[in-house]
């Protein structure tokens, strides 16, 4: 499909790898306790809010207000955020350094990610310095899949949306782009979605 010309990239489930459970593993030393306490206290949909533009301090101090019992490893959510962070994703990384390679795109970052937390990881993490241009829901104050945030994304840098090809490993966010007239595919890092990737692209992976 050579009238693609910008690839647009998620970054959390595909260039880099964020989980909690990397650092409350060993604040919990019970699996059990850990799953429990991610899955119904410190949710990704209250993560979510940080995402979405609200600072680590105050949704801390909220969610501690409300589960007093577990005010401890609540109030730890940001000191232990860089180990969430363990580092990139070997498959998404292969992708990124053939679109690059191929020199015929630009490459933009479309990304749930806190406004507090982006800057450290952008000077960490060099590769995302060769974007085009990126983004991040915190500074907008708003999510995927919100469809405002995909259009923000298609005004700032003059996409056309037909020429235009964004992957995210959460379906939703791939259904949002496709509704707004972007070539969308979710990302799984198999070796049949790589394959999948390089044929839309035309290019080798």
């Amino acid at each position: 499909m050579d009238t693609i010309k910008n690839v647009v990239f998620d970054f959390g489930g595909v260039l880099l790898d964020w989980n909690p459970r990397y650092f409350y593993k060993s604040i919990f030393n019970d699996d059990q306790k850990m799953e429990y306490f991610l899955q119904n206290i410190a949710t990704s949909t209250w993560n979510a809010q940080m995402d979405k533009g609200r600072s680590f301090e105050e949704c801390m101090k909220e969610l501690a207000e409300q589960y007093p019992e577990y005010k401890d490893p609540i109030m730890l959510y940001r000191k232990g955020w860089e180990t969430m962070l363990k580092g990139p994703i070997e498959s998404g990384m292969r992708v990124l350094d053939a679109v690059m390679n191929a020199q015929k795109f630009k490459v933009y970052g479309l990304t749930n990610w806190s406004a507090e937390t982006f800057p450290g990881t952008f000077n960490k993490y060099k590769f995302l310095q060769k974007f085009e241009g990126i983004v991040v829901s915190g500074e907008e104050q708003m999510i995927k899949p919100e469809k405002g945030i995909y259009l923000t994304l298609i005004e700032r840098y003059n996409l056309v949306p037909e020429e235009t090809f964004f992957m995210d490993d959460n379906i939703q966010n791939v259904e949002t782009a496709l509704s707004r007239g972007i070539n969308a595919v979710q990302f799984t890092g198999t070796d049949k979605n790589l394959e999948q990737i390089a044929k839309i692209l035309n290019i080798k992976i």
